[in-house]
């Protein structure tokens, strides 16, 4: 696959805070850890140092991506010209190793010292990894908190199912290409060292198709919409990515395929807000229920609380309702429920004359203190 740019910016063992000599299982238990202390319902505001770790662990725990990363950590800026200090000497006898592998197609071209000491490429051609995928998704509010199992669809190219993926009529197979052998590449003498480039011929492949298949013309993919089935967890958030391994781009040549990254969007709730894992609310109340206190019912996920008012309650008192919030990740959160005292902007003759009676029976300045 090419290298992503953030490969070269970003050291991914210090974002999981692990050694690059970490096993598979510390790389996991290093992620799970940082994933439950930085999921944003756990705690709001680290949407992106969430994102971070998650990025870094779909690299690092990846085999085949770590072993990329690694390459292209330890090789990749050299070659580029930035970084690393020049270039390394050449395994080979005298003169210098211009050699950076699998990178050829990110820098137009693979250097390789001459003589035997050179690095050849092996024949054939190689394995690439399919493309990664982007998708969306829009959900509930009611979606997203209890999670469900769903199809999204998913735009892009998929192995031709006529040719089996290599390009060829069925009964036919691609034939080593004749200009530069099968290995891909074409040489260009220099010297003391070579330049290696793809092969105009086969483009890289190392393989010719001679007889194409009718249905993707020898490409080996074809473009078609598919539905991707995905299971969305309880306690999703808005603007929460998912990964879904190996539903991207199909690889070439034998290569695996990409992944597909599912982005959630869940639509607003006509009563509740939610910060993470717990809910809000906004309930009014009369002026006597402030005064002087009485018990309300108050709506929830599942069924209506009741909630106490003390006497004497101020307007944007919030009150806390513990476990009537989202569970998830197996963490139940709370409901906190806002009371707002209820000002009438209409009256009756009746209720203007109580309301008169009741001024006049309390006759508390409540801006005394101010001193004016």
């Amino acid at each position: 696959m090419a290298p992503a740019r953030e490969w070269f910016e970003i050291d991914y063992y210090k974002v999981l805070g692990v050694s690059k000599e970490a096993t598979e299982k510390e790389v996991t238990r290093a992620y799970r850890k940082l994933a439950k202390q930085y999921h944003p319902d756990a705690n709001p505001g680290s949407e992106e140092r969430f994102k971070e770790i998650a990025n870094a662990y779909d690299v690092l725990g990846d085999a085949t991506k770590r072993k990329e990363y690694d390459e292209v950590r330890r090789t990749g800026p050299a070659a580029a010209g930035f970084g690393g200090g020049g270039f390394s000497n050449g395994a080979g006898g005298g003169g210098f190793n211009f050699d950076v592998g699998d990178l050829g197609d990110l820098f137009g071209g693979m250097f390789r010292q001459g003589g035997a000491g050179a690095r050849t490429r092996r024949p054939g051609a190689v394995p690439q990894r399919g493309g990664d995928l982007e998708a969306q998704i829009h959900l509930s509010f009611h979606d997203a908190i209890e999670g469900l199992v769903t199809t999204v669809n998913v735009p892009g190219n998929i192995t031709c199912p006529t040719c089996g993926g290599n390009g060829s009529k069925p009964g036919t197979v691609p034939i080593a290409c004749p200009k530069c052998g099968g290995s891909g590449v074409t040489n260009d003498n220099q010297g003391m060292f070579s330049l290696s480039t793809p092969c105009t011929e086969c483009r890289g492949r190392g393989t010719k198709v001679v007889d194409p298949c009718v249905n993707c013309f020898g490409t080996g993919t074809i473009r078609s919409d598919r539905q991707v089935k995905i299971r969305i967890p309880s306690g999703v958030v808005d603007g929460q990515r998912i990964r879904v391994q190996g539903r991207g781009e199909p690889g070439q040549f034998g290569g695996q395929a990409g992944e597909l990254f599912v982005t959630v969007h869940v639509e607003a709730h006509k009563l509740f807000g939610r910060r993470g894992r717990d809910l809000t609310i906004t309930v009014p109340i009369t002026f006597a229920e402030a005064t002087l206190g009485g018990e309300i019912t108050v709506p929830s996920l599942d069924r209506p609380v009741t909630l106490k008012i003390p006497a004497g309650t101020k307007s944007g008192k919030t009150f806390r309702v513990r476990g009537k919030g989202v569970t998830s990740a197996g963490n139940q959160g709370d409901l906190f429920v806002t009371v707002e005292v209820d000002v009438p902007l209409q009256l009756s003759e009746e209720e203007r004359q109580a309301i008169t009676a009741l001024n006049e029976a309390m006759p508390r300045d409540p801006r005394a203190h101010l001193g004016v």
